[in-house]
């Protein structure tokens, strides 16, 4: 099976985390109105199935060591289609939360295999370049899920959404059936030590850290972009749609490009330019709201965040990878699980008083901060000192 064909079929298994919130979120403000609740609770949905979609991880990432990539992928899908049936005819917001977190649990197990599935068949710059093959693939749902939900929008409510969810879920659950071989390298057995295993890696903590950063940076755009763009800029749930599918292929064009020039620079050296011009554009984006500059002040900014955090991504999960690649899942499911565990506990917080333009600029900018500076100070200096893998070329501060 061809690299290409693996990175098409794992970009589509991913999608359950993107699909699961972009195709909705045209519909949040409706779906508040209609189960009579705050902007909050409605937002908890996103949360809820973040959350699941972290610690679903957990276990299907080691169990996919112990059991093979395959069984734990399929039942996850399967069960992600028949959930999404269940949060389609939910009647109250209490069960609908619920649902949501079960959905999450099971969609997991397309984030974390694919991931784990990318290690077992590419290492150092090539694993780079495959995973942002991935990304790129990946990004077809932020790019049509939103525009499709917008019109959806027009002629079905949120539950006919989840419907529409439920057919995708089948249709993921027939791709991995038919199209993913078992790529869990022969004689790997996982056990219960593995996650201490990883741990101790002096550096794959510190990239723990980073994910969380990034990972609530990331999901406060995503829960805060819809209420701020359609209720404090007038957009219409098409336009929305526009502009955010538009970020989205700001995301893969960063990818491509860091995928062109990632075996000259290096996947450390674009990891750091990658996190430090994320942080700067979400600064641009917070000093633009202050000065009150207007639509054009947020979504330029969030466009150039957009396109610069596309491109470091994969340096990140190539570098901590690196050096775990007989317990691939296990590492996967602990760099997953950091990237999406503190988003959902942050942007219910964020919106308690309103969600606004400087609410969002703010988390994101302090978020996205938080991860440069932690890449510098600790990341970076540790990475020196690895020499498992030496095409993982390290960076100093004077070499940008």
């Amino acid at each position: 099976m061809s690299k290409l064909r693996i990175a098409v079929v794992l970009g589509l298994l991913e999608i359950f985390g993107p699909i699961s919130m972009d195709l909705y979120l045209p519909t949040l403000p409706s779906l508040a109105a209609d189960l009579h609740t705050t902007e909050s609770l409605a937002q908890a949905t996103m949360s809820v199935c973040m959350l699941g979609l972290a610690f679903g991880q957990l276990v299907l990432g080691p169990l996919s060591d112990r059991f093979g990539r395959r069984g734990p992928l399929l039942i996850g899908t399967g069960l992600f289609a028949l959930l999404s049936l269940v949060c389609a005819v939910a009647p109250t917001i209490e069960l609908l939360l619920v649902a949501r977190l079960l959905q999450g649990l099971c969609g997991s197990a397309g984030i974390v295999i694919s991931l784990a599935v990318a290690r077992d068949v590419a290492e150092g710059a090539e694993l780079v370049r495959l995973l942002a093959m991935l990304t790129t693939v990946g990004a077809i749902a932020p790019i049509v899920a939103p525009v499709v939900g917008g019109q959806l929008a027009t002629v079905m409510d949120w539950r006919g959404i989840f419907v529409v969810l439920a057919g995708v879920g089948v249709a993921l659950f027939i791709l991995a059936a038919t199209s993913l071989p078992e790529t869990r390298p022969s004689g790997m057995r996982g056990h219960t030590g593995e996650f201490r295993a990883v741990l101790r890696d002096r550096v794959f903590p510190w990239f723990l850290l980073v994910s969380m950063c990034g990972g609530a940076a990331f999901f406060t755009y995503l829960a805060s972009v819809s209420f701020v763009l359609q209720d404090s800029f007038s957009l219409s749930p098409q336009m929305f749609s526009l502009c955010f599918a538009a970020n989205a292929v700001m995301s893969v064009i960063g990818a491509q490009v860091n995928r062109a020039v990632v075996r000259r620079a290096g996947p450390a050296r674009m990891y750091a330019i990658g996190t430090t011009t994320t942080a700067l554009a979400a600064l641009a984006m917070l000093v633009s709201v202050l000065l009150g500059a207007g639509l054009l002040g947020v979504l330029i900014p969030l466009a150039l965040m957009m396109l610069t955090a596309g491109g470091s991504q994969a340096n990140g999960s190539a570098l901590a990878l690196a050096d775990h690649g007989e317990r691939a899942g296990t590492a996967a499911a602990l760099l997953g699980t950091a990237s999406f565990a503190i988003g959902p506990v942050v942007a219910p917080l964020v919106s308690l008083g309103g969600t606004s333009p400087l609410s969002m600029s703010i988390t994101i900018t302090v978020a996205y901060g938080c991860a440069a500076v932690l890449v510098w100070l600790a990341v970076l200096p540790r990475l020196r000192h690895r020499v498992a893998v030496p095409d993982l070329e390290v960076v100093r501060p004077d070499q940008l």
